[in-house]
């Protein structure tokens, strides 16, 4: 059994935990719409802390190279609440899949929106979009940058 998360106007980390969660009991993950997967805080202060964790580098040829494609960017944080150096997180971290729109073969597929992830419980507007992230990290439009 595949479960379709729809990451339209949810907050990252809570649905991140939802989706490891389920990684880890052994279901095939799918979060569609990553673009519109919202992060909560202030914009400037995220972008600010994206800029810095590119520019973080020791030697560069061996240091981490961290993806501007808002799909890889929801999959690195579903990694983060993964074990993912034991045998058992790999496993979980191989079972879940991104997407930046939805795909044609999940298109009439009943898709999951976890209500306790919703941005909607925000107090205020301080958000942007995983989209909105990538486009100030120099995302072009559709294509890979």
């Amino acid at each position: 059994m595949m479960k379709i998360y729809n990451g339209e106007n949810m907050l990252l980390g809570r649905l991140a935990a939802v989706v490891a969660k389920d990684a880890l009991l052994g279901e095939e993950v799918r979060v569609v719409n990553c673009e519109k997967v919202v992060i909560s805080g202030a914009k400037a202060n995220t972008v600010a802390y994206e800029k810095h964790r590119r520019t973080r580098k020791g030697y560069p040829l061996k240091s981490s190279n961290i993806s501007r494609l808002p799909e890889r960017m929801v999959r690195r944080s579903i990694r983060g609440m993964l074990p993912w150096k034991i045998a058992r997180g790999k496993e979980a971290y191989k079972r879940v899949m991104c997407y930046r729109d939805v795909p044609a073969e999940l298109q009439n597929q009943a898709m999951i929106i976890v209500e306790k992830a919703s941005a909607k419980k925000l107090p205020n507007l301080k958000y942007i979009t995983v989209g909105d992230v990538s486009r100030q990290m120099g995302l072009s439009g559709t294509g890979t940058p």
